[in-house]
């Protein structure tokens, strides 16, 4: 039996709308376990990086608990959030937010510096190691307006691993990619996931999707559907796509 390493009961989420209130998230109850690569599809509005950020105190539930190692989320003060964030999760974004003014690899470093558990050469012995797998070395000393929209998101996903979290957060991480940045950074991910990183995806794209081991699928702020997938093998990927499009389109996607 897997074991849950977050989970989420009767989450709730709204915002103050002409005078109202409106509901994003309704009474969502959720495991995420361990070893898992789990991807949470819906339409645009359903809910779903709403739902990512609730769920890895990037922003606040309304109502609800969010369990992970004892704690729930939606009571910690903001510094302590702060420091889980930094020293438990790891986020890859659609937007990638690297330091313009940094090289890739001082993007990557600089968490590690910050965590303060290693030592500034193991750090740097990382840092480099990360920047190797992600085939990211000729490029190390480069700024990120230096580089592709691919090289960028790599160095990105290097980044968000540096201090090994226990759990990997991504929001839309191919939006902004084309064809083949979108391949690399997903067969990244899904070597990661391969070695034992748990992550959870939010995503509108099939490509991410083929990629799970867990689908869930979100409409109007509820969690309404569930697929479970084995590990991703490229020779696989034909069958898996008509699975997966079969299941969406249950889904009314």
């Amino acid at each position: 039996m897997k074991n849950a390493i977050l989970s989420a009961k009767g989450l709730c989420k709204s915002f103050a709308h002409n005078g109202g209130q409106l509901h994003i998230l309704s009474h969502v109850d959720l495991d995420l376990y361990e070893g898992d690569f789990t991807v949470i599809m819906g339409s645009s509005g359903s809910g779903k990086s709403t739902l990512l950020y609730a769920l890895s105190g990037m922003d606040r539930a309304s109502a609800g608990e969010v369990l992970y190692a004892g704690n729930d989320l939606v009571k910690m003060k903001e510094d302590a959030l702060c420091v889980l964030r930094h020293s438990d999760f790891g986020f890859i974004f659609q937007q990638i937010h690297l330091v313009s003014n940094l090289t890739l690899f001082e993007n990557v470093a600089v968490p590690g510096y910050l965590d303060k558990t290693h030592s500034a050469a193991d750090v740097q012995k990382r840092a480099e190691a990360l920047l190797r797998q992600m085939n990211l070395s000729a490029v190390k000393t480069h700024l990120p307006a230096q580089v592709s929209g691919g090289e960028a998101q790599r160095c990105a996903i290097a980044r968000a691993v540096i201090n090994e979290p226990k759990l990997l957060f991504a929001d839309e991480p191919t939006g902004a990619l084309n064809r083949k940045n979108t391949t690399e950074v997903l067969n990244l991910l899904t070597g990661l996931n391969r070695e034992g990183q748990s992550i959870l995806t939010v995503t509108h794209d099939i490509r991410v999707a083929l990629r799970a081991t867990r689908l869930l699928y979100l409409s109007d702020g509820k969690i309404i559907g569930e697929l479970t997938l084995s590990p991703y093998l490229p020779e696989g990927e034909k069958s898996r796509e008509t699975q997966v499009n079969a299941w969406l389109t249950s889904m009314e996607w």
